[in-house]
């Protein structure tokens, strides 16, 4: 099938593998559209094709495909099941190429490869073949063309530890930092809430507003998030996603000089989010650390959103000037911040 172009939606796993595959298909030879950043219109025409079960970064995905139907050859909806091994993607991702052919929506051509890499890398090989026989192409030209991608992966990981986030790393912006020493929040979540402008209430940008420095589990190492789940006592979490956001939520919980406090941004309705939040609830309540656990769908709104911030940082800051008085019952709940 020879395609010009192929578009990507900006949504769900496109903050973790957008340079994979936009590499991927410019080796090819094939034009990438990407659609545009996350409107109000874009998740309520998702939501018009979808069932009221599904979550809302799945409706925003939809209303991306939909946004590319009329300006693309084909788009690019990938069938997720597994990105490492003995672990697995939320069953939602698995079931988006089904999802949306049976939404009665006029739709382009889907190209759906599996990708479930729970028997190790070769199992590669299958995505490969699929897009071999779908572009029309050769077994060498696929495998040059992944090959010069997997660069790309490994670019991406680097660029998130400096700190910046995937749409700045994409696009060759610089990290929007503010001179001096700020108080510094652990904002955590799957990548696709946290980044996505509508879904997130654009909450990074209203605590920098508040002078505070946003960090996210995508910028601390795999190691460290390594670290945190050993906290877990040896028990696993099977879900690749939330397995990071747990074990960084765990790290700065256990190391709490590293951030001034924790923000859990969660979808309604996600059975994986609401088994992590609890978890970390739980953990943070034991530790006495400032903690917010926000739950987000597609009738969040920004106002009620900006006067919890404000009274989280203020609560931050409350706490850092009593932190050196000695209390006269109880523990001691009050703690230096990392901003003098």
């Amino acid at each position: 099938m020879s395609l010009a172009s192929v578009g990507i939606p900006r949504a769900l796993l496109y903050y973790l593998h957008f340079p994979h595959w936009r590499r991927f298909f410019q080796e090819l030879g094939i034009r990438v559209i990407l659609s545009p950043p996350t409107t109000e219109r874009i998740l309520n025409q998702g939501a018009a094709v979808t069932v009221d079960e599904v979550c809302a970064p799945v409706k925003v995905y939809f209303g991306h495909v939909l946004e590319l139907r009329d300006q693309v050859d084909c788009v690019l909806v990938p069938r997720y099941v597994s990105i490492e091994r003995g672990a697995y993607i939320c069953p939602k991702l698995m079931g988006l190429p089904d999802m949306l052919r049976h939404s009665h929506a006029r739709l382009p051509a889907l190209f759906s490869p599996d990708i479930d890499l729970r028997k190790g890398p070769l199992a590669w090989l299958s995505p490969l073949l699929a897009a071999r026989k779908f572009f029309a192409l050769s077994t060498p030209q696929a495998m040059r063309a992944f090959s010069r991608s997997l660069q790309e992966e490994r670019r991406l990981e680097r660029l998130l530890l400096t700190g910046i986030t995937p749409e700045e790393a994409f696009h060759g912006q610089k990290a929007r930092r503010l001179p001096g020493r700020r108080l510094r929040v652990a904002l955590l979540g799957h990548a696709y809430n946290v980044y996505d402008p509508v879904l997130s209430m654009d909450i990074a940008d209203h605590l920098r507003a508040l002078e505070v420095d946003v960090c996210t589990a995508e910028m601390l190492p795999v190691e460290k998030v390594a670290c945190g789940l050993a906290y877990m006592g040896g028990k696993k979490l099977y879900w690749t996603l939330s397995k990071r956001v747990l074990g960084a939520g765990m790290y700065y919980l256990n190391h709490p000089h590293e951030v001034d406090g924790l923000i859990l941004l969660s979808s309604f309705g996600c059975g994986l989010e609401s088994l992590v939040g609890d978890l970390l609830g739980r953990a943070a309540r034991r530790a006495l650390f400032p903690h917010m656990l926000l739950n987000i769908d597609e009738h969040s709104g920004e106002a009620g959103l900006v006067t919890r911030l404000e009274a989280f940082v203020d609560m931050i800051k409350g706490r850092s000037i009593y932190a050196r008085n000695v209390p006269t019952h109880g523990d001691a709940v009050a703690r230096a911040t990392s901003a003098p």
